[in-house]
């Protein structure tokens, strides 16, 4: 079965400072573009595909009432807390072992309101 997410958009109100936040908890480069208009700045797989963004548009709005991502907490969530913490995000579910061994997850607030989740395989 191929991935169930193709791609993914996370609403930001102010571009650069989702940028610093994002790449600093993540250690990532993300890629920017302008698309239609609208500014992304996209996550990026080793090999180069990509599958999702952050999106400064005005027919998105940040909320912690919108759907519920959860991206990769490696190498481990505590420590992606910790930098969501130190970025400037407010840390919503420090990491908790899932039950049967499922792996770990947290959840954090960015400075938009987004309440993104971790996971972690076992």
């Amino acid at each position: 079965m191929s991935p169930f997410v193709h791609w993914f958009e996370i609403p930001v109100t102010d571009f650069d400072r989702a940028v610093a936040f994002y790449q600093q908890v993540f250690h990532v480069e993300l890629r920017l573009e302008d698309a239609m208009g609208e500014r992304m700045a996209i996550f990026t797989r080793p090999d180069g595909s990509s599958h999702g963004c952050l999106m400064a548009s005005p027919r998105l709005q940040a909320s912690p009432h919108g759907c519920r991502l959860y991206l990769d907490g490696s190498p481990d969530v505590a420590t992606v807390l910790a930098r969501a913490r130190a970025a400037g995000g407010q840390v919503l579910l420090e990491k908790m072992a899932l039950p049967d061994g499922n792996g770990d997850i947290g959840q954090f607030a960015d400075p938009d309101g987004n309440i993104i989740g971790l996971h972690t395989e076992p």
